[in-house]
């Protein structure tokens, strides 16, 4: 798609709103943000409006991102929210975090989701690692989210995982997406592979912006670690507006100095 840009110079600097995915764009998978990036997010909050959309719950946005800004009400107030594949948003008003919208599955597709992946496992004659750490799939009231060693895995393993099996992970998903046709599946981060319903994924999230921010497309701009057919930042590529595949967060801090600069 032409506006997947390849060449940070190609980046416009005059955005008004710059989004970013979390994951393996911001912070390392799960992770919390480092402080090189923190300074440079805080410097980037100072010139533009800033939305992160990723996978996580809200309590990680909280862990990961905004407890280790140490940003001031002003720069916080610029920063919107959307957890858990932009089924949720949160903004900052009157020295509080609060919850604008929420779409939550009901407890049918709850049960639904659970079993095609109980069903696909059997299928594929996945087996399981032995060791698992946290939850393999973890309800998060507007997703349900498989993380292939545990949502509480460390980065090092999943990252060892990855390399050996993202071929099993893209049968997984493929699978998936036959048993529940009327939802949305995305392969997202290391070892997870995310589910919300239909037609909520982050070019819904950009359309909440553009509605409830009154912020026009052309003025803004996606950074994500998963502009790639099947990944589950692909989505922002169909609202037109530029977006740039980082291969990580050395990259994205690349992306910010270059936006900060004169």
């Amino acid at each position: 798609m032409n506006n997947l840009l390849t060449k940070i110079e190609d980046i416009p600097k005059n955005r008004e709103l710059i989004i970013f995915d979390l994951d393996g764009t911001l912070v390392e998978s799960k992770s919390e943000i480092d402080g090189k990036m923190a300074e440079l997010f805080k410097k980037l909050l100072e010139k533009n409006r800033v939305a992160v959309i990723g996978g996580g719950k809200y309590e990680l946005f909280q862990q990961n991102l905004v407890s280790k800004l140490n940003a001031p009400d002003k720069l916080l107030k610029k920063l919107f929210l959307f957890p858990v594949t932009a089924t949720s948003f949160y903004r900052y008003e009157s020295g509080e975090w609060k919850l604008v919208y929420s779409n939550n599955f009901s407890a049918e597709q709850r049960e639904k989701v659970f079993e095609a992946f109980k069903k696909v496992f059997a299928e594929l004659n996945y087996t399981h690692p032995e060791k698992i750490y946290g939850e393999l799939i973890e309800d998060r009231d507007s997703q349900i989210t498989f993380s292939a060693l545990g949502q509480l895995a460390p980065l090092d393993l999943k990252n060892e995982w990855k390399e050996e099996n993202e071929g099993i992970k893209i049968k997984i998903a493929e699978a998936l997406r036959k048993l529940l046709p009327d939802m949305e599946v995305r392969v997202a981060g290391t070892t997870s592979i995310d589910v919300t319903a239909k037609g909520i994924d982050k070019e819904y999230g950009i359309h909440q912006i553009k509605e409830r921010l009154g912020i026009p497309l052309e003025k803004m701009f996606f950074v994500g670690d998963a502009l790639f057919p099947g990944g589950n930042d692909y989505a922002a590529l169909n609202t037109g507006i530029p977006c740039f595949l980082v291969q990580g967060i050395e990259d994205t801090k690349k992306i910010i100095r270059h936006i900060l600069s004169d």
